[in-house]
């Protein structure tokens, strides 16, 4: 199949890519071999890549162009995030699941014949939709089947259609509504809306599902997990991981100073989500720094003290970050939107997308016109400490220079209230390393006093104690 993909594509190179685990990637070099030997007749070549990205789930489309391949074959876990760099085609697990305890499992759960019910797959679960679609709709008339449905440019087998994936147009009579979200696409009765449905889900628990119940968090879910072969009804709080969430957004209000995440390089509209957010960061009277370090973990966070707060630019399933273990929270890019954008008000209706966000997204809000407002300060209460804090509103743009000489002109009627240079924040948080103290001689009785260093780094100290002169 692989070889029929690369010869109807005219890819001289493609690049399997998503495997986060070294046995997979031996069991992908072992089956990929006899791909590698004939590509030197049909002059043809094929790589194996890891990701870069901070999850696996995402496409890796810069390490892919690093080689110069042509089209990415995409295996595993997916999060369906639209790409559009290279030709894309995904291969997920044909997982079993053992149809009649599944259907056995939605018939307790949905004792009502009459119940609207969407019914959402993991990728590696997506093959069992038809069969199961057809053990329920004679008994549930009222069911709605996802199928998958990806953006962009897709590389297909022999045989498969470009169409096969799209909702028919004898699906979608009377007024039905299309819904897209998440890579899937199913359809609602005309008059319905998704809060009208509930959602049933085949998979087990994790970022999948936890990013379907954020979304649509007006909705019940239940869950078939085929491994454990158990059905349940989801009866985890939504409303207080919401709570959650909403402390976050008050710590982005709190915040100072910002630090852009970049976690993925692969999904569409990354870019244009950075330059909204340091505007709207900037509009708040708030400073961003920008960082792309790959896998976030505790230790590359911690090296930088003046941040206040992150905010990661990831796919849908990985924006959700567990920061417990972080020293600084990791907040969403709708999250700061919240904090930053006096237009977008709390509701309760949560985004993970971010490309719904930016400009012709369904949950784009624009920022306030700057002639419309002016420059100062509002006073506020931070729901935290408890303390009054200045929200600054800059109706400015961000100044951009390439150069640190580059002349600005300044505005005669303001004065600088706070300014948090680099060189502010380090002064105001060094810490005295040492005071005076005492050094003890081993195999000595005398002790003595050995030196005294009131503040400043530990390099002296660093040389003292190698050389050791204590005088």
């Amino acid at each position: 199949m692989c070889l029929i993909i690369l010869m109807e594509g005219g890819a001289k190179e493609k690049c399997p890519s998503g495997m986060d685990n070294s046995f997979i990637l031996f069991y992908l070099q072992a089956l990929f071999w006899p791909l590698f030997v004939l590509s030197f007749d049909i002059r043809h070549h094929n790589l194996i890549v890891n990701t870069l990205d901070i999850s696996s789930c995402c496409v890796d489309e810069v390490a892919a162009e690093h080689v110069g391949a042509d089209c990415i074959v995409h295996y595993g876990r997916a999060c369906l995030s639209p790409s559009r760099r290279l030709p894309l085609m995904y291969v997920f697990e044909r997982k079993p699941v053992v149809l009649e305890t599944c259907v056995s499992s939605f018939r307790e759960l949905y004792p009502n014949r009459q119940s609207h019910v969407i019914l959402l797959y993991d990728v590696n679960y997506d093959h069992i939709n038809d069969d199961l679609l057809a053990l329920l709709s004679s008994e549930y008339p009222n069911i709605s089947a996802s199928t998958l449905h990806v953006d962009g440019e897709l590389c297909y087998s022999h045989g498969e259609t470009h169409g096969q994936h799209n909702v028919s147009s004898s699906q979608c009579q009377n007024g039905d509504q299309v819904v897209q979200q998440f890579g899937r696409q199913f359809v609602l009765k005309s008059g319905l809306t998704i809060e009208d449905y509930s959602v049933f889900f085949i998979g087990h628990e994790g970022a999948t599902m936890t990013n379907f119940m954020m979304t649509w968090n007006r909705c019940s879910f239940c869950s078939f997990d085929p491994v454990t072969m158990t059905g349940r009804t989801e009866s985890v709080s939504i409303n207080k991981a919401l709570m959650k969430r909403y402390y976050a957004i008050e710590r982005a209000k709190d915040a100072s100073v910002v630090g852009i995440l970049v976690g993925t390089l692969g999904v569409a509209n990354y870019l244009t989500i950075i330059e909204q957010l340091k505007e709207t960061i900037h509009r708040a009277g708030k400073k961003s720094y920008m960082f792309a370090m790959g896998k976030l973990n505790v230790a590359k966070l911690a090296n930088f003290l003046e941040i206040d707060i992150y905010v990661l630019i990831a796919c849908p399933e990985n924006s959700l970050l567990d920061s417990s273990e972080f020293y600084k929270p990791v907040v969403t890019p709708f999250e700061m939107e919240v904090a930053c954008n006096k237009k977008r008000e709390w509701s309760g209706e949560y985004v993970t997308d971010f490309r719904d966000l930016l400009p012709g997204g369904s949950k784009h809000v624009a920022l306030a016109n700057p002639d419309d407002l002016e420059d100062g300060d509002e006073t506020d209460v931070s729901l935290i400490t408890g303390a009054l804090r200045m929200t600054r509103f800059s109706s400015s743009e961000p100044v951009s220079s390439s150069h640190d000489s580059s002349l600005v002109l300044r505005n005669q009627a303001l004065t600088v209230a706070n300014a948090n240079t680099a060189g502010t924040i380090y002064r105001k948080n060094k810490h005295k390393y040492l005071k005076t103290g005492k050094i003890h001689r081993i195999g000595t009785g005398s002790v003595g006093l050995g030196f005294k260093l009131y503040s400043g780094i530990a390099r002296p100290l660093i040389k003292m104690l190698l050389s050791g002169n204590f005088s």
